[in-house]
């Protein structure tokens, strides 16, 4: 598996402020020097996880009619998705399901129309795309990969120790460059950015224009994942 990083020093803003002392008051006045600065790294991770949706559509005069066709395609799919990845670690549930009436220009009910969709999840990208190629009822609609929360986490905590040392060395730097020995921070914060990937599908994924039990070709691609630090530093 191949990470790549990427560290990104961003802007820094420097405050000299002196505290007021009143005429009478002998004690010498005191200097803070403060600094604000951000650094940020990321990491491009490979996507592990892909999330296929499939769906089929029917429409007609009767409501009922419709409802029956959808639920029978759906049924027949989700049977068969079941049986498939019943030893593996790939997960099935049911989308969205619904009916939405048809209407003409004078406002008369002519018809309805409706949609049923089927859900596949898992890392195993060659067993899903076998599944979808048999489930001949439905057509893929999306396609969309990302990563699991262990790989996103372990992305994340890289990339959060790159961007901390980038700050760390330029506070160094900066307090250096000022004449100054170190530094002590004041307040820091830490946010995290991710980037996944998301294809749409391709007239080649679609189940109905593949060969009978053809397997959808599939092809991940990597994700993004980004750590911010900013903070305030005070130089002495």
């Amino acid at each position: 598996m191949k990470i790549t990083s990427k560290v990104i020093a961003t802007g820094v803003v420097f405050f000299w402020a002196q505290a007021a002392f009143s005429q009478h008051v002998s004690a010498p006045a005191q200097v803070t020097q403060l600094v604000t600065l951000s650094a940020s790294a990321s990491m491009q991770v490979p996507q592990d996880v892909l999330t296929l949706s499939l769906t089929t559509q029917r429409e007609g005069v009767e409501a009922q009619t419709v409802q029956s066709q959808l639920k029978a395609a759906l049924d027949a799919a989700l049977t068969l998705a079941k049986r498939e990845v019943q030893s593996s670690e790939l997960e099935v549930h049911t989308g969205h399901f619904g009916l939405l009436p048809r209407y003409d220009r004078n406002g008369k009910l002519t018809g309805w129309q409706g949609s049923a969709e089927l859900v596949l999840r898992g890392s195993d990208f060659a067993r899903l795309g076998e599944v979808a190629g048999r489930l001949n009822t439905l057509t893929v609609a999306n396609v969309s990969f990302g990563l699991t929360p262990q790989q996103r986490q372990n992305a994340q905590s890289q990339a959060q120790g790159q961007a901390i040392a980038q700050f760390r060395q330029r506070a160094s730097a900066i307090a250096e460059s000022f004449g100054f020995k170190s530094y002590t921070l004041i307040e820091a914060q830490v946010g995290s950015d991710d980037a996944e990937g998301l294809r749409p599908p391709r007239m080649a994924m679609s189940a109905r224009s593949l060969a009978a039990d053809a397997p959808v070709p599939l092809e991940a691609g990597v994700s993004t994942v980004s750590v911010t630090v900013s903070g305030s530093v005070q130089l002495h």
